[in-house]
């Protein structure tokens, strides 16, 4: 499998898969198709908060990733949150995700102080995998404003 930033080739197939997980019950959010275009050009432009990759496998994307680095007081450092993780149903269970989180922290070792994500507590399969790769459950309680 190869892993690699997305680029504006890439729009019309992760803006599908972005379609698909937002539907899903994996999230608590569910966000109109407007703002996954804005995420997905977020991810291929300038800016330095987000990047987001594509996962290929053969000659075909297998699934993405969207993560946005933030700064972690806690830990004094910048933080790297996966915000998406998608894997295509035909490629779940090859070992990916697994290969992205290797792939992350050996991107990030010597620049970041922490890797986080979200999960949906229905989301099993998720939270074993993210168990299996070494992520512990935080015991916080999260809190929201929309400003859009």
């Amino acid at each position: 499998m190869q892993i690699r930033k997305m680029n504006i080739s890439d729009k019309k197939e992760v803006l599908a898969m972005m379609s698909e997980f937002y539907a899903s019950p994996a999230l608590l959010h569910h966000s109109p198709a407007h703002i996954l275009e804005k995420d997905f050009d977020d991810c291929v432009s300038d800016l330095p908060f987000a990047e987001g990759y594509v996962f290929i496998k053969g000659d075909r994307i297998a699934g993405y990733s969207i993560i946005s680095k933030g700064y972690s007081t806690e830990y004094g450092g910048i933080s790297i949150m996966i915000e998406d993780l998608f894997v295509k149903s035909e490629y779940r269970g090859q070992g990916i995700g697994k290969q992205f989180f290797d792939y992350i922290e050996k991107a990030y070792r010597d620049i970041a102080v922490r890797i986080r994500l979200e999960v949906e507590p229905a989301n099993f399969g998720a939270i074993k995998l993210y168990e299996k790769c070494g992520y512990e459950n935080l015991p916080y309680k999260q809190m929201t404003k929309e400003l859009l």
